[in-house]
């Protein structure tokens, strides 16, 4: 039977809803009928995609999707249970082998651990070493465009630990300096993306690894969208920028350039042991399939061999391309040396009106607005896969032009 009583959150839910389209600001799901490539189906369209963070186009690869089938074959559909009781399979450990060696030129004595979503490996890392300290007694500073799963993860850690915190512009790193150079705390926690998503731009973490040392911190880098494109053999930023620290804690996405699922933490052995032991996330939730951890093995087989060095090869291709051959009159490009291009319109309705104009030639690119970014910053959000061809590039570049002069002429 129905309850016909006044249900109070039914109608909050409604009025923020209508708020929220008011503003511009709600959000729709689109449903796609085909694998994640540059081609895809999407609600009874054929559109190009240039959305995905498939950067190196491993997501529909036939090694990986015979990867995944073997792995059912051997393993099941199910671990069954956590890690700790008695779903750690040798999938995960020789996975968990295999990521840490990809960073032991760069994390002394390092361990990895396989979390299923990066969402959860931040959130355990963060609260997890934030324990490490007597409640009240760690500080953590995190740069203020780092992405909603540090931000949440930091704050967990601050209403569990009683932890202060602090923010930083990861850009300009004097007050950072300041902050830390006065902190008595016996635990301090540097937290940054290592890509950030929405700006494409990379933090200074040679200069973030020195404050570290000189004042004895940890540095959590969570390099979501550099593994599996920077660095030579696709090990990620810390590869990239030939840094090592014991003090260095890696995070990493299996979900993005790896093309299947996942993340990983990986540190000096004593850490993660620590997380094994005080990481909520990890200790609490049933282990991933064993199965994709046997296709995420061979995904990092083709990220560190030839086909991976073809791969960010033909990036590196398309970047170029776009960085030399995309000139707007009014937008905002930035340009990154990453496969993330954003361009910033400003307004809500701009992005919206371009997103559309986009879909209707036949394009796939959403419109980013607030939260996701600053108020006043929405914007199209351009990112390239190994699998774009370079007319794919400069087709987009055509049609980009020819819509940045139909929406400034619907404002002016």
């Amino acid at each position: 039977m129905t309850d016909k009583k006044h249900v109070y959150a039914i109608d909050l839910a409604q009025q923020q809803l209508a708020q929220l389209n008011s503003e511009l600001l709600l959000r729709k799901l689109r449903i796609t009928q085909s694998p994640c490539d540059t081609h895809v189906h999407v609600e009874q369209k054929s559109l190009k995609a240039f959305c995905s963070n498939d950067y190196l186009g491993l997501a529909n690869h036939p090694v990986l999707v015979e990867a995944l089938r073997e792995g059912v074959v051997k393993f099941g559909v199910g671990s069954g249970a956590s890690h700790l009781i008695s779903g750690h399979s040798i999938a995960h450990d020789l996975l968990e082998k295999k990521l840490a060696q990809f960073q032991d030129k760069h994390i002394p004595d390092v361990k990895a651990l396989f979390f299923s979503t990066g969402y959860m490996a931040n959130i355990a890392a963060l609260t997890g070493f934030a324990r490490l300290a007597p409640e009240g007694q760690a500080s953590i500073y995190s740069a203020s465009l780092n992405h909603a799963s540090l931000i949440d993860g930091v704050r967990l850690a601050k209403a569990q630990t009683k932890a202060t915190v602090h923010l930083f512009d990861h850009t300009h790193l004097d007050t950072l300096a300041q902050l830390l150079e006065k902190d008595s705390s016996p635990l301090k926690i540097i937290v940054v993306d290592g890509v950030f998503s929405m700006d494409g731009d990379i933090a200074p973490l040679q200069e973030l690894l020195r404050l570290a040392t000189k004042e004895d911190a940890l540095l959590i880098v969570d390099d979501a969208h550099g593994f599996g494109v920077l660095g030579a053999h696709g090990h990620g930023l810390l590869e990239q920028l030939n840094i090592a620290s014991d003090r260095l804690v890696y995070i990493g996405t299996l979900g993005k350039a790896a093309g299947v699922s996942g993340a990983f933490i990986c540190a000096q052995e004593s850490l993660i042991q620590w997380l094994i032991q005080k990481g909520r996330p990890y200790i609490y939730s049933t282990a991933t399939p064993p199965a994709i951890g046997y296709t995420v093995q061979k995904s990092l087989e083709l990220i560190e061999g030839d086909e991976g060095q073809l791969r960010r090869a033909q990036l590196v291709r398309l970047i170029s391309i776009w960085q030399t051959e995309m000139i707007f009159s009014k937008w905002q490009k930035l340009n990154s040396p990453t496969p993330i291009q954003p361009i910033v319109l400003g307004s809500n309705a701009n992005a919206l009106q371009a997103a559309k104009l986009l879909d209707e030639a036949g394009y796939w690119i959403p419109a980013i607005r607030p939260p996701t970014v600053p108020v006043g910053s929405s914007r199209l959000r351009i990112t390239f896969s190994a699998n774009h061809s370079e007319e794919d590039v400069r087709e987009l570049i055509k049609t980009l032009q020819v819509i940045e002069k139909k929406v400034l002429e619907s404002t002016s």
